[in-house]
């Protein structure tokens, strides 16, 4: 008895420090969730906006749900290489679609889940495996990098996510000084191109860039509800009508990252087919106003995406001048 009392002890000390390291947060559902104070071992329910926001600010994901066994991504486009630039470590798969497969999920030991509100209805199985906190990514609700700067502050990384965004505002603030001054005037409107129009909502490196620099987004006001798909992008379709009228003073498009094509030719073919002779009525086509832009590198909501979206208008200006 002796003996045990001293092991007793020994093994409550031993525990302890685990527990201390421990901390409860409410999410963006406003579910508590108890989590490591400094947790290592994380996986993603959203690869591109929760994954890769944090790889920007240089954590390594554990666990990724979208990637396959062999570290292949379910769609065309691979955000790790085209935001990140190639070569970066890639996280495991626990499911490339449909349900998560719980097994592999375990077999990565996470000490933190993160997923978008989306999957708030997966949560009861997510939970057994490890914590689970739900991020929103509704653009309606988040704004250019924010969902990057609320997981920063979730995982201790305030201090990378400050030096990335001090960084990118210097940058901003060299190009604005190349820009006519008059952009602070100035409106933009990016379209998003599936077998439809639509607007692309505010959750964005690109739409934190194009306002950073001045531009202020045209309000359209006969856009439809946001779409089933998009994430963060909330996509609003819109009429094809309404389209033909818009006259902002910098027209961004952009054709879906689900094929190829995403180039400026690409998207000038893929508009044609939704609105014939596009360009042969509309202001900003015939007066040089238009903005192409690869949407796989500039839709997450990261600092990496802004400063594409800073290449890009560089680039464009460059041209314009």
């Amino acid at each position: 008895m002796r003996f045990l009392i001293p092991c007793t002890i020994a093994a409550l000390l031993a525990v302890s420090p685990v527990l201390a390291a421990e901390r409860t947060v409410t999410d963006d559902t406003g579910r508590e969730v108890t989590l490591p104070e400094h947790p290592e071992r994380i996986v993603v329910m959203h690869e591109p906006l929760l994954g890769v926001p944090l790889m920007d600010l240089g954590l390594d994901v554990t666990g990724s749900y979208g990637r396959t066994d062999d570290g292949g991504f379910v769609i065309a486009v691979d955000f790790i290489d085209t935001v990140l630039g190639e070569g970066k470590p890639k996280p495991s798969g626990f499911g490339p679609f449909g349900q998560p497969d719980l097994e592999k999920l375990r077999a990565l030991q996470p000490d933190l889940i993160l997923a978008t509100a989306l999957d708030a209805g997966k949560v009861d199985q997510l939970a057994t495996v490890a914590p689970v906190y739900l991020q929103n990514i509704d653009g309606s609700k988040v704004h250019g990098f924010e969902v990057q700067a609320d997981l920063a502050a979730l995982v201790g990384l305030e201090d990378a996510f400050a030096a990335r965004k001090a960084a990118y505002l210097e940058r901003v603030a060299q190009l604005r000084e190349t820009l006519p001054a008059e952009i602070a005037d100035q409106t933009y409107l990016p379209i998003f191109l599936t077998d439809q129009l639509n607007v692309v909502g505010n959750s964005s490196g690109m739409i934190q860039a194009l306002e950073d620099l001045g531009y202020t987004r045209l309000e359209v006001s006969d856009a439809g509800g946001p779409s089933a798909e998009g994430g963060s992008m909330m996509l609003m379709p819109l009429s094809t009508e309404a389209f033909g009228r818009l006259n902002p003073d910098v027209l961004v498009l952009l054709n879906n990252y689900m094929g190829d094509g995403r180039d400026e030719a690409g998207t000038r073919a893929k508009l044609g087919k939704i609105v014939p002779g596009w360009d042969r009525f509309m202001k900003p086509a015939l007066e040089d106003r238009i903005l192409f832009v690869d949407p796989a590198k500039v839709i997450t909501p990261t600092v990496a995406s802004a400063e594409h979206m800073l290449d890009a208008v560089e680039t464009w200006s460059g041209k314009a001048q």
